[in-house]
């Protein structure tokens, strides 16, 4: 009885909005605040999609599961319209002037500050020229960057960007411009820089944007980076990203927005090429009046949720085709005690690399498409509670460390010393084996951390795969970001800008324009354009 009248008298929005996530958040925000009704359908027993805190490991110690740090979101063009409100419904930074090191295995380190100055003093005169250079290439050129990475690119008012450019460079200008762009981090870097620690400070960054080192586009990327590292610091949510997503949850609560957890959508009903509603698995059918927005992956939205509608065949080859990165893994530590690294200028960076430099990121990156564990994977460490002691007891501390270069499917360990399940599928013993390996190497700078560690709790790419959808095969960016699947072509070559070939049915997240990171671009434009 219950199932019929869900059925009969469905719910009834001006926008439903499938998924959670930041860029979900981001439209709710913006259209409840122009009036409009929304529903947010999640499929899981939390909203936040990849933003959660939970106590992993023990009583009191609060870790950010799946992300952490929002440099991408307070220079975003959401959190300038929306981050006035955030606040009032209480999100609350805090940040440091050491957003970033890398410590390489002899022990040497680089550590990138806020300050411009800083930073050139710290390096040789050959390398601060280097650098001084690199931040000029993005400052002189903030107006394509910026315009490009946030607008839709199929758009006249991006054609005038691009003619405007023009005019002012002239053509050979614009063009050095994009051949520039098309230079990859390793090239940069090496033909710059002569201090190994250097390279390595910004080399593992690439990862973080679903690139290698010598994927095209890397290089700009990686002066980008650095550019917004100097900008914004590393900035995290007082006591755990989950109050980002709770001061979210106010406001567009306070706005009128509902939101509806364990509902797992399963179709988009379609009527005459116009999107009209969502059924979930349970029966129940949320109608929208006037747009369905999808936070999901183009081999959801396309093979699954609209199975039943004709599409055009370019696109359902395309979604068919779409493909994913390396696999992702997190280790969560509980301490007793503080972080003490063996340099203690590392104790309160917020995010540090531990990695022998270029070559060793593209070894791992190698090693795991070749479905091998890699013998030196770069380690991401970072240090929430140098920033935000509220994250743990008091005397207590915890380390977020992630692996961005893993296999999904395992066919061997480069090092051969961890056994491979029989189906190559991560378990549990395996998981802790590699776990293993990679404390064992953070342990050789930080004395005395084995002892510390008071609990643990990993996660795998097949963890990661289980508790998002979106994280197809353990990949933490939706989808691979080489150029063949980015900017004009993200997520697909057959469709414009976050439009489908269904009227009123739109697409956001990361696997779409700009692509991943925390920033809810994507969500921005949409809900710009519909509100």
């Amino acid at each position: 009885m219950g199932q019929y009248m869900a059925q009969a008298e469905p719910h009834t929005s001006d926008f439903i909005i499938v998924g959670s996530g930041i860029n979900s958040l981001v439209a709710a925000a913006l259209l409840t605040g122009q009036g409009h009704s929304v529903c947010v359908l999640e499929r899981n027993d939390w909203i936040g999609g990849c933003i959660k805190t939970e106590e992993l490991t023990l009583p009191g110690f609060r870790h950010d599961v799946f992300s952490g740090f929002h440099p991408l979101f307070v220079t975003s063009p959401a959190y300038a319209e929306l981050g006035e409100s955030l606040h009032a419904h209480g999100l609350e930074y805090v940040n440091t002037t050491r957003p970033t090191a890398a410590v390489l295995p002899d022990g040497r380190q680089f550590t990138l500050t806020t300050s411009r100055a800083e930073n050139l003093a710290a390096l040789s005169e050959k390398d601060a020229s280097a650098y001084a250079r690199a931040m000029a290439d993005i400052e002189q050129n903030t107006d394509i960057i910026f315009g490009l990475l946030g607008a839709d690119l199929w758009k006249f008012s991006t054609l005038k960007l691009m003619a405007k450019a023009a005019w002012v460079r002239g053509v050979r200008g614009l063009s050095d411009f994009f051949g520039m762009s098309m230079d990859n981090c390793a090239h940069w870097l090496r033909s710059s820089f002569d201090a190994d620690e250097v390279q390595a400070c910004i080399a593992p960054w690439i990862l973080h944007t679903g690139l290698a080192p010598n994927s095209p586009l890397s290089g700009l990327m990686g002066k980008l980076i650095c550019f917004t590292l100097e900008v914004a610091g590393m900035p995290i949510v007082k006591g755990g990203s989950g109050n980002f997503v709770a001061a979210f949850r106010s406001l567009i609560e306070s706005r009128g927005g509902t939101f509806h957890t364990g509902r797992d959508v399963t179709e988009i009903i379609v009527k005459d090429n116009q999107a009209q509603a969502v059924k979930c698995g349970s029966g129940e059918i949320f109608t929208a009046k006037k747009a369905i927005i999808c936070n999901v992956t183009p081999t959801q939205l396309y093979g699954d949720l609209l199975a039943k509608v004709p599409l055009p065949a370019e696109v359902k080859s395309q979604a068919e085709a779409y493909h994913y990165g390396n696999g992702d893994m997190q280790i969560h530590l509980a301490l007793d005690g503080d972080v003490a690294w063996q340099d203690p200028v590392l104790n309160k960076v917020a995010m540090v690399h531990l990695t022998s430099g270029i070559d060793s990121v593209s070894r791992a990156i190698n090693e795991a498409e070749r479905g091998l564990l890699p013998a030196e994977a770069t380690i991401v460490v970072a240090q929430p509670t140098a920033l935000d002691a509220s994250r743990a007891p008091a005397g207590k501390s915890i380390l977020w460390l992630q692996l961005q270069e893993l296999p999904y499917h395992i066919k061997g360990d480069a090092v051969g010393e961890i056994d491979i399940p029989a189906d190559g599928m991560w378990d549990e013993v395996t998981k802790e084996a590699y776990a293993d390996r990679i404390i064992e190497r953070l342990a050789r700078h930080i004395p005395g951390l084995k002892q510390q560690i008071l609990a643990r709790a990993i996660l795998s790419p097949r963890d990661l795969a289980r508790a998002n959808i979106n994280l197809v095969k353990g990949d933490p960016y939706s989808g691979a970001c080489g150029i063949e699947q980015f900017m004009l072509w993200r997520p697909l070559k057959a469709t414009k800008n976050h439009g489908t070939p269904v009227k009123g049915l739109y697409h956001i997240g990361a696997s779409t324009h700009p692509g991943p990171g925390l920033g809810g671009t994507s969500g921005y434009l949409v809900a710009k354009e519909l509100g």
